[in-house]
């Protein structure tokens, strides 16, 4: 009765807030006492409302009360701390809903601290005392807690399961042995836990060894990443380098051209500077000549006429003779730095093949195997619908845009740039990449099925057309033929021929095979390259009105 006191006591004196002892107490108006760091901490985020409440009866404050430490329950609280009341001892420790009871205790149960396998039923620290002394009893097997304990007793006979039937794979008691299962290969049920156990123990080693060589791999993965990183910040640190010495080449080679160029215009200028003085000067005499042969003309007395005409009248030969003839322009300065930047221009743009993002790969050794059977090729099929906006006005595009027909007149299609305009095909709206598989099922004359980079021309050249760019690779299929393009080169291709056609991608690996499908998958045409962008599936036609081309569902 003593130590439920002290129970009480320990709850009368706890914080409802923390649960735990109260530390520095103080005392609500309403007479509540609380930790004085959980009550502020609750009523500061209260501040916001402006309106304060006791956490246990929901009276109201306004505004926040100042809190005061409460001196005496500080003083019982720091007492009960130093007799060591402060902790429950274990067997008042009662059992919550996630704990497994005490199966002896009488009214509110205790945790129960073992369960016993042969008893079957669960003790509490003071009932299982018993076990620790009795000679009988300290020979059963002691667990921990556990709430199944009836899950080891017969619900046929109430009895305990002991025994398990290999025959029937559960476990049975010995009634079960002598009845329903009897001629059964039975065994005890430790005996079959012995064999189990070895079972168990070979599972773990396997997983065990699994999850090393995994680790492993992991860690391979990760150096490969290292590795990667290392490898490609070098590429970067070498290749700005070598960048800004080209940068710091160009601008030295512009600024001697810029002072060659200038030091030219300056000589030719002087040049001419030094002519056109030369006519400025002789302008000036000639009109100064010009003035007295006026002014001569306009004496009235003959005899002075006369006299001073011979020396006025005669003009001195000039004294340089000039003739005006082109001068050498620059313009040749211009045609070579512009055949120097066409030059740079088709290194850095069109022939730089040496540069290519797609050749960094990483190289797994358990990457899998390219597909052989219909029914693998079907893990990788992917839904491919048309995007009208690359349509050409003659295709008609139906069935939630997965089938195209070839018209014999144009379609109400708006403008695009998207849009082709010399061919009649058309490109998926979803881009591929990684590994993906679709079939086309085509009725008619015959169909185009391609695969292309987005950025095929649009315009209205033949190079637009699947297969005649490097851009695209195209089957065309008729009833008389196959045949493959690919940079406008025509392969006849050899196999039987089908209204199915299956399309395998392997972008990584730049894999693109193309397959009759019927029964059996027999292969076209298969393209072994490296793909720089993502590809979209690409239809066309051009054999006759009416035929018609669909992307099947596979799933």
């Amino acid at each position: 009765m003593a130590q439920k006191g002290v129970q009480l006591d320990r709850e009368t004196f706890s914080c409802s807030i923390c649960l735990d002892l109260l530390k520095d107490p103080v005392t609500t108006t309403c007479g509540h006492s609380y930790c004085m760091k959980c009550i502020k901490t609750h009523w500061d985020e209260e501040d916001r409302k402006g309106i304060y409440s006791c956490p246990e009866c929901r009276q109201t404050f306004t505004p926040r009360p100042v809190l005061l430490k409460n001196t005496m329950l500080a003083v019982v609280v720091d007492q009960m701390k130093k007799t060591g009341l402060q902790a429950a001892p274990a067997d008042l420790c009662y059992a919550g809903a996630e704990d497994v009871a005490c199966d002896v205790c009488t009214g509110r149960k205790l945790k129960a601290l073992k369960s016993c396998l042969t008893c079957l039923v669960s003790y509490c620290e003071k009932h299982l005392q018993p076990h620790y002394d009795a000679a009988l009893l300290s020979k059963h097997k002691l667990v921990e807690p556990s709430k199944k304990l009836q899950e080891n007793i017969c619900s046929q006979h109430d009895e305990v399961m002991k025994i398990y039937c290999r025959t029937d794979q559960k476990s049975i008691c010995y009634l079960c042995s002598v009845d329903q299962h009897k001629g059964h290969d039975t065994v005890s049920a430790a005996a079959e836990r012995t064999e189990k156990q070895k079972e168990l123990e070979v599972s773990r080693q396997n997983i065990q060894q699994r999850i090393q060589d995994r680790e492993k791999d992991v860690k391979l993965l990760q150096q490969e990443v290292q590795n990667i990183n290392l490898s490609a910040d070098k590429a970067v640190e070498d290749s700005e380098k070598m960048f800004t010495e080209l940068i710091r080449l160009m601008q030295k080679r512009s600024s001697e051209v810029k002072q060659q160029v200038r030091s030219q215009q300056e000589t030719e200028v002087s040049g001419v500077k030094e002519v056109e003085e030369k006519l400025q000067q002789e302008i000036r005499e000639l009109k100064r000549k010009d003035a007295e042969l006026k002014k001569l003309s306009n004496t009235e007395d003959h005899n002075q006429f006369l006299h001073s005409y011979p020396s006025l009248s005669a003009l001195r030969p000039s004294t340089s003779s000039i003739q005006i003839r082109p001068r050498r322009r620059f313009e040749d300065v211009t045609a070579a730095v512009s055949r120097v930047r066409d030059k740079l221009q088709d290194v850095l743009r069109d022939k730089w093949t040496d540069v290519s993002l797609t050749e960094v790969d990483v190289l797994l050794s358990d990457s899998p195997a390219e597909p052989t059977t219909r029914a693998e090729f079907l893990k990788y099929s992917c839904e491919i619908t048309l995007d009208p906006n690359t349509a050409d006005t003659y295709l008609l595009l139906s069935e939630g845009n997965r089938k195209a027909t070839f018209m014999s007149h144009h379609q109400s299609y708006p403008r695009h740039p998207d849009r082709f305009t010399r061919w009649a095909q058309v490109l998926s709206r979803e881009s591929l990449t990684g590994r993906c598989y679709w079939e086309v099922e085509w009725r008619g004359g015959g169909v185009h099925v391609a695969a292309s980079y987005k950025n095929i021309s649009r315009g209205r050249s033949d190079d637009s057309g699947f297969g005649y760019n490097d851009k695209s690779w195209c089957l065309e299929c008729d009833n008389n033929k196959n045949t493959f393009r690919d940079n406008n080169i025509q392969t006849p291709v050899s196999g039987p021929r089908s209204s199915r056609v299956g399309v395998f991608l392997d972008h990584r690996a730049g894999i693109l095979s193309f397959y009759s499908v019927s029964e059996t998958m027999t292969i076209l045409r298969r393209v072994q390259t490296t793909f720089t962008q993502p590809l979209y599936a690409g239809l066309g036609f051009g054999y006759r009105y009416g035929d018609t081309a669909e992307f099947c569902k596979l799933k």
